[in-house]
């Protein structure tokens, strides 16, 4: 883990953008898997994974939404900079989206805070959640987006529980 978390975090790609199958990672078994093929007509417009080294309040690692010109592929590790997140509700409760620029993009050096992202890129990533469960019956809540403070907030929160769990005291 790198010395600089929360403000440098290793992203785990799960979805390239532009994909509609939506991958997660089984940690036990060490494999990516296909969980569903979207039911809705949208597609990721960003590139969807999670954190290492954190364990978010659902019991899964954090959600991390990471903004690339160029798509990656499952499995790629990512070294990032939070700027924000994403507050969200869904059937399981408080669903924090972290909001990343990858390091390694030079169209995004300049990016440190929410407020330098096109505002309409940030309405086209809330639609895409408002959206995408639709068809599935399920229904998500946007709360909006809050700033790189909330977002290093619930990153340290969530290394503290990695950390407890880590050490058998979770």
């Amino acid at each position: 883990m790198p010395a600089e978390f929360p403000a440098r975090v290793e992203i785990v790609v799960e979805i390239p953008r532009g994909s509609r199958n939506k991958y997660e990672f089984d940690e036990k078994a060490g494999v990516f898997r296909l969980d569903r093929v979207l039911s809705s007509a949208v597609f990721y417009n960003f590139e969807y994974g999670f954190i290492e080294g954190t364990r978010a309040d659902d019991g899964d690692h954090t959600d991390a939404l990471l903004l690339i010109d160029e798509p990656t592929f499952t499995g790629c590790r990512v070294w990032a900079r939070p700027i924000g997140v994403l507050d969200m509700r869904d059937e399981k409760g408080n669903d924090f989206k972290i909001l990343c620029v990858a390091e390694g993009d030079p169209h995004q050096a300049h990016v440190e805070r929410l407020e330098q992202v096109r505002p309409h890129r940030l309405v086209e990533i809330e639609h895409f959640f408002l959206t995408y469960k639709l068809l599935e019956d399920k229904t998500v809540e946007i709360n909006g987006w809050r700033d790189t403070e909330r977002a290093l907030e619930i990153l340290r929160h969530d290394r503290a529980a990695w950390e407890r769990e880590a050490a058998g005291t979770a």
